[in-house]
């Protein structure tokens, strides 16, 4: 969305509403690139974002509700939202979405409330027509009762650099059965490994066997001497993280995961690799026969920016169950 592609868009959605005879829009469900408003984003840019375009893309939402005038809308984005340049932008974001004619609402909703095996954190504000009954909607939250390794446990193993398009069993966990993540019919795609030096790959037995041994979460800076080769060693010290399998919800996957898998990185000290594209999918909660476009570095961006398609269906429901109870009254 640019200020250049408006009116295209616009066509592409009116064409749409034309053929499939709809009259009213229901919902507008969206949200801005995250890297602007997120820590790490603020944390690595010169002037802490400041300039960056995508502060503004709200104003651009908010000539679509303008035009199609939803009973409701979502607006998703990270907790640093809330933040960035100390408020101001969420300030002046609220103010535009009540002056053009919503009551609006946010909170800090996590993903693994939703039967997501991943710690995530995203605000969700909702917004409903002023006059109208409806309010934030009552999400239901689903108990966890899994680990991470109902998510991995039928992947096959690999070595750096292979790939696989065969699962290693036919047996399917519950959770992945409940979730609709797997079923009989699914064919492997998108697990590849990616090509590793050997000096990464110790690093990613060193920190394996660390969690492996009594849970802990090393620093760059408790690497053996010979395993340490960057300047900075003051900052961003965490940058490599087991995707421990004995907990119920993994760390945020992220965007950079398109860079390095240094943050995400398999559990099995046998192998010895950062996650594949697949392993991302699944943390995020997409279907195995969900297939992504494009390059390895285009998935995994993709899948870092995603909302987990587990954590929208339950919000999808919470809505609708909000648009359906004020309708009868």
């Amino acid at each position: 969305m640019t200020n250049e592609t408006m009116k295209e868009l616009y066509k592409a959605i009116d064409l749409v509403l034309e053929k499939q005879r709809i009259e009213n829009v229901d919902i507008i469900v969206g949200g801005p690139p995250c890297q602007a408003y997120s820590l790490v984003g603020r944390a690595v840019s010169s002037d802490n974002m400041s300039t960056d375009p995508r502060n503004y893309l709200y104003k651009l939402y908010c000539r679509v509700l303008t035009k199609y005038q939803p009973k409701m809308f979502v607006f998703e984005n990270v907790p640093g939202l809330l933040t960035a340049s100390d408020g101001k932008y969420y300030k002046n974001m609220k103010k535009a979405f009540k002056r053009f004619g919503y009551n609006i609402q946010d909170k800090i909703l996590n993903a693994s409330d939703f039967g997501v095996l991943q710690n995530r954190k995203r605000v969700i504000l909702i917004g409903w027509k002023k006059g109208s009954e409806y309010n934030y909607p009552e999400f239901t939250t689903k108990p966890n009762s899994y680990n991470v390794s109902d998510l991995l446990s039928d992947l096959p193993s690999l070595q750096a650099g292979e790939s696989s398009s065969q699962y290693k069993t036919k047996r399917i966990s519950e959770y992945l059965i409940s979730t609709g993540i797997r079923s009989n019919d699914d064919l492997l795609t998108w697990h590849v490994a990616r090509p590793h030096i050997e000096r990464d790959r110790e690093i990613y037995r060193t920190v394996i066997r660390a969690w492996n041994k009594n849970c802990t979460r090393l620093k760059y800076t408790d690497l053996p001497d010979n395993l340490i080769t960057h300047k900075n060693t003051s900052a961003f010290l965490d940058r490599f993280k087991v995707v421990a399998s004995d907990l119920p919800a993994t760390h945020t996957v992220i965007a950079h995961l398109s860079k390095d898998g240094h943050y995400f990185i398999h559990p099995d000290i046998k192998q010895a690799r950062s996650i594949t594209v697949r392993e991302a999918a699944r943390i995020q909660s997409f279907p195995d026969n969900y297939f992504f476009e494009g390059s390895r570095t285009s998935a995994f961006t993709q899948i870092g920016n995603a909302v987990p398609p587990i954590m929208a269906r339950g919000i999808a429901a919470g809505i609708l169950d909000e648009l359906e109870r004020k309708s009868d009254i």
